[in-house]
């Protein structure tokens, strides 16, 4: 399972054959969690970080009034919670936004592996620098950018991530998130959310979550969304850049259909 994490590695740098066994010997464990769950709670001592195998995690923040921001999302190939390794606690939840498969990494092994392979300390080092250009550019989007121009760029951003590890189809990927979990992540009421989808789309939405999502009829029309709707922001990412910009509690909202 850890070819996905591999691969992503690989299409930023080349991995050696050693540096390889050395990164399949840092996971202790696997393990299953179901959708929804909490893997790390804020404030938590972590020993661990997780790689995602399968499935898709976020980051989230909640208020006290419940209310619920999620700051990050990651996708299979990403380490979830590196920078807990220096930090050994989080500000934040980590949640599992689909059921997932991770690999459990002791951060006794993550020691042992940046201390006899340097240059790997410097290639993990660079993707805690990856995940602070996503978080930038999400706080771009949640200051400046319209609802429409948002969403466009999410799914821009996560096509090329996706495709980064062969997730991606041409036309579109797997969408796991409900509407809420969208809305949560691009800082928007359900009604703003629900009402940017046909625009982004172009179809309307008749399901509770976003299945098999595609960039109708292809990306380029989303990518034009980004430029026209987000103030001077034209950023045409490259296809395999992975290169950024982008639950919940589900609740009776969520079974809301579009007309």
């Amino acid at each position: 399972m850890i070819n996905v994490h591999l691969k992503k590695l690989r299409r930023r740098v080349e991995i050696s054959a050693e540096e390889e066994q050395a990164i399949r010997g840092v996971v202790a464990e696997t393990r299953s969690v179901r959708a929804d769950q909490i893997l790390i709670r804020s404030g938590e001592e972590l020993n661990n970080a997780l790689i995602l195998f399968e499935g898709w995690l976020a980051r989230s923040k909640d208020l006290p009034g419940g209310d619920r921001q999620v700051t990050g999302l990651h996708v299979a190939g990403d380490f979830a919670d590196l920078h807990g390794f220096t930090l050994k606690r989080l500000d934040h939840d980590v949640v599992a936004f689909s059921d997932c498969v991770v690999g459990v990494v002791p951060h006794e092994r993550l020691q042992d592996i940046t201390e006899r392979h340097p240059r790997l300390a410097r290639v993990y080092w660079y993707s805690t620098n990856v995940d602070a250009a996503i978080n930038r550019e999400l706080a771009l989007s949640l200051g400046q950018r319209s609802a429409i121009s948002r969403m466009a760029h999410l799914f821009c951003e996560l096509h090329m991530r996706l495709n980064v590890v062969g997730l991606a189809r041409s036309n579109g990927y797997d969408f796991p998130l409900t509407q809420r979990e969208l809305a949560e992540c691009l800082g928007l009421t359900l009604v703003h959310a629900h009402d940017a989808h046909p625009t982004v789309l172009g179809k309307r939405r008749t399901r509770r979550r976003l299945p098999d999502f595609a960039m109708q009829a292809n990306e380029t029309t989303a990518v034009e969304v980004v430029h026209h709707h987000g103030r001077g922001s034209d950023h045409r990412l490259a296809p395999g850049n992975d290169f950024p910009a982008a639950r919940s509690h589900r609740g009776a909202d969520d079974e809301h259909d579009d007309a």
